[in-house]
């Protein structure tokens, strides 16, 4: 399958494909689904493919139908208002506990080219940019200890990436590293992040255990004045936001979370001095506790296996079982690593990308669980020369796709989990890609263990923390660790995440331009903040490999910036026709908030409101790669249409 051209029509979704088969892949889709669309389903004139139930093994409107009890169950009026922010009381839990050395130093007071505000991936990725193009005197500042952003926070035992390494590790070939296994560990992709910024030299550049109070345009000097609360003050031409939406924890808003007398702690500040043990697991000193984790998302399915190996007892408390299919991980292939040709890491990149956009590509290089679904539709449309075939036919054949991975997934958990009523627990009844699927290889069979009990809420959630445990279902479970694995704020305001606030042209604050949604163009500037540029998932292309969105992002921003420098402007900034229409265009409903409809709540789509807010919102409709290459034609194109350069 992977040899083979999957000729695709893209565009017209950034998850599911689009596209055209021959007159000998024409086939009925189930006539009671086809009939809701109104349009005849022709048979081919060579053969066909029934997907009546009886071919298929299912029912796929019985599958319907459950789906929508299963999400039903699980609505709420509360959406983001579920869980706290990380303040007062409960700001212990972003303590950073890994930081080593003196977090006193002398303020700094600097003017320099450029600030970048976040240490993470997309900083890292935007300073080795920057400095391509000649700018050097910059800066980088983060409140963590090190570079990494994710992965210096996430240090719980399992961590570890879900997309491939070879693809989600930046600049290998720039450093010349290849990853020890095909899906990396924290402590090896920690320790990259360390290796760019020692070959870049970007150490003695930044500024940790700092952070950013406020930033401040000046019209007199065209610069901004940025102020820290280490007392520095950066005087820069130019300010890039890269804070990244995975550092800041948040916690479910349950009665009583602040009476547990227990020892808690969230998993991306780890307490190993209470669990012993280091990310690969060992900790030893759980032997004599019983522990509670709340949270069944990827950081949950990654913990679970490393816990229940040690504590004395484990209660898992659950209200949406997550996807969980095969990780298949394996070691890094020597020769293979050795016959590595140059560029193969942004082909296979492009490759990955394209595939999860519905784009055409000859070979699937990384076949992975990943492209597993589009396979299933492949198989299911089969390849060929392009004729017409109505989008509502395609459109069904996907929703049939959809459920067959879905059988897949839960016929998994049948097979892995022995106790039965355990099993149809963890079985998730939503399409793939209402949450982020994950993978796993000993997750399921954690609950084979007899230390270890399924706390299944039936959709509702946590009743409440009490001083000695946690009540789920009217049963209090008394433990002595309660471990939130609940992750992090994703769908609140973008200041509130980057914790600063900037002041732009004449005083307004970016909240308040800001108060009913995100507004820039291209994801970059926003109309009355000049020079100043916000990365990350800003009204871009959104691909499921977030490296290559920053990757791409920072190759913008470097042409942007040194354009500026090049036309001897003092200020660049999107024009406020530009970033309207740019707004309206992501803003817009597209297939996937469609899609969104029929799901669980989630962090996808706002908690189930599906209100344009959730975190694969405002993205660009048509996806990440051909986003990137809107961009790269704007840029070829040299016009800078859409900006004001003075």
């Amino acid at each position: 399958m992977a040899e083979r051209a999957f000729a695709l029509k893209g565009g017209s979704n950034p998850f599911f494909p689009t596209r055209r088969i021959t007159e000998e892949g024409r086939k009925f889709i189930y006539k009671e689904l086809a009939s809701e669309h109104k349009e005849s389903m022709r048979m081919s004139e060579k053969r066909s493919l029934d997907l009546s139930p009886a071919v298929l093994g299912f029912d796929p409107l019985t599958l319907r139908r459950k789906y929508s009890e299963e999400r039903n169950k699980r609505l709420t009026d509360a959406g983001n208002e579920q869980y706290l922010e990380i303040t007062g009381h409960h700001s212990r839990f972003e303590q950073d506990s890994a930081s080593t050395g003196p977090s006193s130093r002398n303020p700094v007071d600097e003017k320099i080219d450029a600030l970048i505000i976040g240490g993470g991936i997309g900083g890292l990725l935007a300073a080795v940019r920057l400095q391509k193009i000649g700018l050097n005197n910059i800066r980088i500042i983060d409140k963590a200890g090190d570079f990494g952003g994710t992965w210096y926070w996430n240090r719980y035992p399992g961590a570890q990436c879900d997309t491939e390494a070879y693809i989600y590790m930046p600049l290998l070939e720039e450093t010349g590293y290849v990853p020890k296994e095909r899906y990396a560990y924290q402590p090896e992709i920690f320790q990259h992040m360390q290796r760019i910024g020692r070959h870049f030299c970007l150490y003695e550049k930044s500024f940790f255990r700092t952070r950013v109070q406020e930033g401040r345009w000046s019209e007199d000097t065209g610069r901004w004045l940025v102020t820290t609360d280490h007392g520095d003050k950066f005087n820069t031409r130019f300010l890039i936001m890269s804070s990244g939406p995975l550092h800041r924890p948040k916690l479910p808003a349950l009665a009583g979370i602040s009476d547990f007398t227990g020892h808690c702690f969230h998993t991306s500040r780890w307490d190993y001095s209470y669990t012993g043990g280091s990310s690969s697991g060992g900790l030893t000193k759980l032997g004599d506790k019983t522990v509670g984790v709340i949270g069944t998302g990827a950081t949950g399915i990654q913990v679970v296996p490393h816990v229940a190996p040690y504590a004395k007892r484990l209660f898992l408390f659950q209200r949406t079982p997550a996807s969980v299919d095969e990780r298949n991980n394996t070691l890094t292939d020597p020769d293979w690593a050795r016959s590595l040709k140059p560029g193969w890491q942004a082909e296979r990149d492009e490759n990955f990308c394209s595939i999860m956009a519905g784009l055409p590509v000859k070979k699937d290089l990384v076949n992975d669980k990943w492209t597993d679904f589009f396979k299933l539709t492949y198989r299911i449309l089969d390849t060929g020369e392009p004729s017409d075939l109505p989008e509502s036919t395609v459109a069904l054949a996907r929703e049939v796709a959809d459920y067959q991975k879905g059988n897949e997934i839960r016929d998994r958990v049948s097979r892995m989990v022995r106790d039965s009523k355990t099993a149809e627990a963890l079985k998730p009844w939503y399409g793939q890609w209402c949450k982020r699927p994950a993978f796993h290889d000993e997750y399921l069979q954690s609950f084979n263990r007899s230390n270890v009990e399924l706390i299944d809420t039936d959709g509702k959630g946590v009743d409440r923390i009490t001083a000695r445990g946690v009540v789920a279902n009217g049963i209090e479970y008394a433990i002595d660790c309660l471990i939130f694995a609940t992750g992090f704020e994703v769908g609140t305001a973008y200041t509130r995440r980057s914790e600063c606030e900037l002041y732009g042209r004449n005083g307004k604050t970016l909240s308040d331009a800001w108060s009913e949604g995100m507004r820039t163009f291209h994801g970059f500037l926003s109309h009355g903040f000049p020079n100043c540029f916000h990365t990350g998932l800003t009204q871009t292309g959104a691909a499921f490999n977030y490296t290559y969105t920053a990757s791409k992002q920072a190759e913008h921003l470097a042409y942007l910036v040194d354009e500026a420098i090049k036309r001897g402007a003092k200020t660049i900034e999107a024009s406020k026709e530009a970033e309207e229409k740019w707004v309206n265009l992501v803003r817009a409903p597209g297939p996937m908030r469609k899609y969104q409809e029929s799901c669980t709540p989630g962090y996808y789509n706002s908690e189930g409101k599906n209100d344009g807010n959730g975190f694969i919102d405002n993205q660009y409709p048509l996806g990440p790669v051909p986003f990137f290459q809107l961009l790269a034609n704007w840029r070829e194109e040299g016009h800078l249409i859409g900006l004001n350069l003075n």
